[in-house]
């Protein structure tokens, strides 16, 4: 009988909590980060393409380009980071720290939609109808409709993480029904 013992309780109990132990998880990094190899692949792969595209835009306005490059780093850097750092202290402080990333990603995609289609979405293009031959007209809809899905969606992915994160009760359902008769 003293074999079946052990110093943290019995055999049975711990080869039991064994078993309901958690299978361990993979962290995040090792799956984003698979080894030295294939990052610097890929990170050579996106300098060669990066200097692609820049030696094709400088070749036709390079003037402009840089013009335009260095007025989009004074723009994010004196304006944007100071605007949404305030939205996001702003939003963390509504929402608290646990909720806010729900309304942080689809407000980030949101935004960078506006960013990349901004001309578009405000119909300050005219030599977009000429060219391709479609309405610029209904970009702005699109935009707003897709930021309401954006919005949607997360907070349906709450609501089910919220639901599947409820406890539940071990023990036997309460009876219903009359009390028994005594």
């Amino acid at each position: 009988m003293s074999g079946d013992r052990a110093p943290g309780g019995s055999v049975r109990r711990r080869a039991l909590a064994l078993v309901r132990r958690p299978p361990p998880r993979v962290p995040l990094r090792r799956l984003l980060a698979p080894g030295p190899l294939p990052t610097l692949v890929l990170l050579l792969a996106s300098f060669a393409l990066t200097g692609y595209a820049g030696v094709r835009l400088f070749g036709k306005d390079p003037l402009g380009v840089a013009l335009w490059l260095a007025g989009a780093a004074v723009l994010h850097d004196l304006a944007l980071v100071p605007a949404y750092s305030l939205a996001d202290r702003g939003a963390q402080r509504v929402l608290g720290p646990r909720l806010v990333n729900y309304a942080r990603f689809p407000a980030v995609v949101s935004g960078l939609l506006l960013l990349v289609y901004f001309p578009l979405i405000t119909r300050q293009v005219g030599r977009y109808e000429r060219i391709t031959a479609l309405p610029a007209d209904a970009y702005l809809h699109r935009w707003l409709l897709l930021t309401a899905a954006l919005f949607a969606a997360s907070a349906l992915v709450l609501a089910v993480r919220r639901t599947v994160a409820r406890p539940r009760p071990s023990g036997p359902p309460p009876a219903s029904g009359p009390p028994p008769r005594t």
